[in-house]
């Protein structure tokens, strides 16, 4: 059994690291999965400028990706709907509209221009045996642009996660620029599908963003979604408005999709519902608000690790300063190739070197005679002359050696000259040479990549906010039950998110949310959602038991825990009276006695000041108030307890 759980453990490691590292999570250098650093490579081997159908090239990648065609297939349709390295001809698909490509037998594809230039070189590729061992593959891409970021990728390995979005492509060129020359830089993501972006919490490419769909309303009945935000399509979008709709969150008459090239969908509204409410409950209730949170994990020296766009824009950047520098260096090498070659050539027919083994019939004389006759020009070559140079030189024609134009071999030497010159120069000046080389792309193939996502500040909207209240919330006095299933004549309208303030007799409050039944107990004063509380002052008066004494307090803050009791006015104590109004007069008596010669205590409502909630009442009186009058009283005032209002001198206040 131990062995048994060693084998696992061990299997299971390598399947894991092999997950992470050979298929789900992008390498930093080039900022691709294996899966498509195949497809682009194969497309490589591929390509004479026509376009390869489509089942041909996942045939070709077959040779290096030993996971069947499906998932290549799928790789390269999903570069081909990035608009950067793959030419498409035939129905690929379409990433606003949701719809999946045509077979692999019936489309093609070819790689573009900018793929042809920022991902491949031969002499600078390091590579490594494919699966078989039958081909040859790289290890990476010497990519001269931050792939990673122009792509955006998503990846799900063995216990953990890669989500990183696509960003704007001259917006990312430039940020290499601007880390060249040494300045501050800020990328931001940017989709194909556009759309509103706010990056308050993007955190560099670990945080989340908020992007939102761009909502017209031509009249106050109509709205027209223009852009969609990223990650949804519209077949996707449409159906969360419906299941919105059929839920009652949103009030729509008709949803009609009239999207071609470009995003239309055409919203009715309801009758007695305006298009602002409707565009705050379609961000509130449906796909045309989203979060997305993001997760910059890459593989970096073979290693899985949380980077940020700000790294990766500097190691990219570079990786790109020291492939210019070795393609320069190769260049350089090949030119000085050239240059002694045409030096030799030159000498060997100026001088007439070739008289020299007109008679020699020995191979090794004949090499080693030319060899030793260079001997006298050595300061004028760059290395010591071999015998591969005096083969080369052999195998010149006696056609070509008697037609041998000197002065315009010399002014090929110059050429020469001033070439090696310019590549030195451009070494002595490698950062300015790149800087220079980030705008001639930025020149050739910008054009065609402005920024599409509008990058704005999105006001936080709350589910409960834009809610519609149009469910029923009944209180049933008999049982105590309150509820949206419950049976009862007293109600208010809510919507599932509401928050419902209840008060009651006995001095508690709380608020709770919207249940189907529940039971909360009789005595139940007064109850409303807190949404409508705004403006609202409550009064009340309420008696001291233990000294008969009434107070008045009056407040309008409800803060609150949800479920937790409160107490609106103290224990010990009974309420008298329970008003919203603000402009009432009360009339109050109070009990008999010898000394008093006056019996009536006489106040308005509104020269009470309005405190927080946990303060206490102000005191009425001194005296024991038997009966409290409100003027002009109208028929939705909540009394409590009318015969304390009406109390004779034979009733016990107490």
């Amino acid at each position: 059994m131990g062995n048994l759980k060693k084998l696992l453990d061990s299997n299971f490691l390598e399947y894991a690291n092999y997950v992470v590292k050979d298929r789900a999570i992008p390498d930093i250098r080039d900022g691709l999965k294996p899966v498509q650093r195949r497809v682009l490579y194969s497309m490589f081997r591929m390509d004479d400028g026509r376009f390869n159908k489509v089942a041909n090239i996942v045939g070709h990648t077959m040779q290096f990706h030993p996971h069947g065609d499906s998932s290549i297939g799928d790789a390269l349709v999903g570069l081909a709907s990035k608009d950067l390295f793959i030419d498409t001809q035939g129905n690929f698909g379409n990433i606003i509209t949701g719809d999946s490509a045509a077979a692999s037998r019936y489309i093609e594809a070819r790689l573009t221009p900018l793929a042809k230039e920022v991902l491949f070189n031969k002499e600078i590729t390091e590579y490594i045996d494919s699966y078989d061992r039958r081909n040859q593959e790289p290890v990476v891409f010497p990519a001269k642009i931050p792939v990673l970021l122009l792509l955006g990728v998503e990846g799900i390995a063995v216990g953990m996660s890669t989500r990183i979005l696509p960003h704007n492509f001259n917006e990312v060129l430039q940020a290499q620029i601007d880390y060249l020359e040494g300045k501050e830089f800020k990328l931001y993501p940017d989709f194909i599908q556009g759309g509103i972006l706010d990056t308050g919490e993007y955190a560099d490419g670990n945080g989340k963003v908020r992007v939102r769909a761009v909502i017209e309303a031509p009249t106050d009945k109509k709205l027209v979604i223009r852009e969609i935000p990223f990650g949804t399509t519209t077949e996707s979008l449409i159906a969360s408005v419906e299941k919105a709709s059929k839920s009652g969150k949103i009030k729509i008459a008709s949803i009609n999709d009239y999207t071609t090239s470009e995003v239309e969908i055409e919203i009715n509204l309801a009758r007695g519902y305006n298009s602002e409410e409707a565009i705050s409950a379609l961000y509130a209730f449906s796909e045309c608000e989203k979060s997305i949170s993001v997760s910059l994990l890459v593989i970096n020296d073979k290693v899985p690790v949380i980077s940020t766009v700000t790294d990766i824009i500097r190691q990219t950047t570079d990786n790109l300063v020291s492939y210019l520098k070795a393609e320069l260096e190769i260049k350089l090498g090949q030119l000085k190739e050239r240059y002694l070659a045409r030096t030799l050539a030159q000498i060997f027919v100026e001088e007439r070197i070739y008289k020299k083994i007109e008679e020699l019939k020995n191979y090794t004389m004949i090499l080693n005679t030319v060899k030793d006759s260079f001997i006298p020009y050595e300061s004028q070559f760059y290395r010591e002359v071999t015998y591969d140079d005096v083969e080369k030189l052999l195998l010149l024609p006696i056609k070509k050696i008697s037609r041998f134009d000197i002065d315009k071999n010399k002014k090929e030497l110059k050429d020469i000259e001033k070439e090696i010159r310019q590549v030195n120069k451009n070494m002595g000046r490698i950062v300015a040479f790149t800087v220079d080389y980030i705008k001639d792309i930025m020149e050739k193939y910008g054009e065609k990549h402005q920024r599409r996502t509008k990058i704005d500040s999105i006001e936080t909207l709350l589910a409960k906010d834009a809610a519609i209240e149009n469910i029923k919330l009944y209180y049933d006095r008999s049982t105590g039950y309150l509820g949206t299933n419950v049976k009862a004549d007293e109600y208010i309208m809510v919507s599932e998110f509401s928050h419902v303030l209840l008060m009651f007799k006995s001095g508690l409050r709380k608020v709770v949310k919207v249940h189907e039944k529940e039971f909360i107990g009789n005595g139940l004063q007064y109850f409303d959602t807190t949404n409508r509380l705004e403006g609202v002052v409550f009064s009340l008066i309420y008696r001291d038991k233990k000294t008969n004494w009434c107070y008045l307090k009056r407040f309008n803050e409800i803060k609150y825990i949800l479920d937790k009791e409160y107490r609106y006015f103290p224990e010990g104590c009974r309420l008298e009276y329970f008003t919203k109004k603000t402009d009432l007069h009360f009339t109050c008596e109070l009990e008999a006695s010898k000394k008093m010669r006056n019996f009536i205590v006489e106040f308005d409502l509104a020269d009470y000041k309005i405190k927080g909630l946990s303060a206490n009442g102000v005191r009425l009186s001194n005296k024991n108030i038997i009966k409290i009058r409100a003027e002009k009283e109208e028929k939705s005032e909540v009394k409590l307890q009318p015969d304390l209002f009406e109390q004779t001198e034979d009733e016990d206040p107490k």
